[in-house]
């Protein structure tokens, strides 16, 4: 008896951070991907509706305004300081240095391969929680999974128009975007690799969120656009209201999953978010899906899988 309950509050705790864990965290975590996966295909419908900075200034508005009601978070004073520093200056910069990596893409195909390098943060971010699991060999053992699923992402993201060197050229000759673009996925990683460990249990989504508002407000003032000519039609304010709750609540769904869920299921099932964002984005946008998505999507399986049997066998 006395070994079934200790197995029982062995399994509560995470292996990686010590944090407590639960289904129902992993699942809520989850749920984030699914509602980031239609944050794309969104953010475009509402720039086309409001402009690029002025939507998303108007995003990330609507989007604190809704965590404060729903999430509202415990007093500021109950936040250890240095997480409060290091990870709202973290958050803030990954969403800076991704708004502003898709803005200075000057064509087309450089706005697909600087999405594709966003969408790295999906393995480094496996490969960081292998490497803080302390286990030995994590990160070997995460390395082929991650390789499979990260040419699955760009199958399923990048399809028929993905030119390795078109890509190069468009690095050299404008390489600021893609600097960005790798560096917020390097800082998304980091954040949500490290900050659970430093919250002591303080959600700090909410506030991290209306930070980034505040900031995305003043690079709309900054680049000197003013509000629309015409009022957008009904469509704009829809797609408004469903990328903001698209955003933050995935926003709010990660850092709850984070902080009670597994966080080698959530690294592992990440890799679904650019490949639901694609699928996402063809419907919304009236685009057809071709056979590299779908292979994309097998080897992104295929990938994710590999990790989970090497993460139940090193349990």
């Amino acid at each position: 008896m006395v070994r079934v309950k200790a197995d029982e509050r062995k399994t509560l705790r995470n292996p990686l951070l010590g944090h407590a864990i639960s289904h129902r965290g992993t699942i809520i975590g989850l749920c984030a991907i699914v509602l980031w996966g239609f944050m794309a295909g969104l953010v475009r419908l509402v720039a086309d509706a409001f402009g690029a900075t002025l939507g998303s200034a108007l995003i990330y508005t609507v989007g604190g305004m809704m965590l404060m009601i729903v999430r509202r978070p415990a007093s500021i004073r109950k936040a250890p300081r240095k997480y409060l520093i290091i990870g709202g200056a973290m958050f803030i910069a990954y969403e800076a240095s991704i708004s502003l990596s898709i803005g200075l893409a000057s064509t087309a195909a450089q706005s697909v391969e600087v999405s594709l390098v966003n969408y790295l943060w999906p393995t480094l971010l496996v490969l960081m929680t292998a490497a803080v699991s302390h286990k030995r060999g994590a990160v070997w053992k995460a390395l082929p999974g991650a390789i499979v699923a990260t040419i699955g992402v760009a199958m399923a993201v990048g399809g028929e128009s993905l030119d390795v060197h078109e890509a190069m050229r468009n690095i050299a000759s404008n390489p600021l975007p893609y600097a960005l673009a790798l560096a917020g996925a390097f800082i998304w990683a980091v954040y949500a690799t490290v900050t659970p460990a430093m919250s002591d249990g303080y959600d700090g989504t909410t506030i991290f969120f209306c930070c980034v508002a505040a900031v995305l407000w003043a690079i709309h003032f900054a680049s000197g656009q003013g509000w629309p000519t015409s009022m957008p039609s009904i469509s704009g304010y829809v797609a408004l209201a469903a990328c903001a709750l698209s955003i933050a609540g995935g926003y709010a769904c990660w850092g709850y999953g984070m902080l009670h869920g597994n966080m080698e299921t959530l690294a592992v099932g990440s890799y679904a978010t650019p490949v639901f964002s694609t699928a996402s984005s063809t419907v919304l946008l009236g685009v057809a899906l071709g056979v590299p998505f779908w292979i994309g999507v097998v080897l992104v399986v295929a990938g994710s899988l590999i990790n989970l049997w090497f993460a139940r066998r090193a349990r």
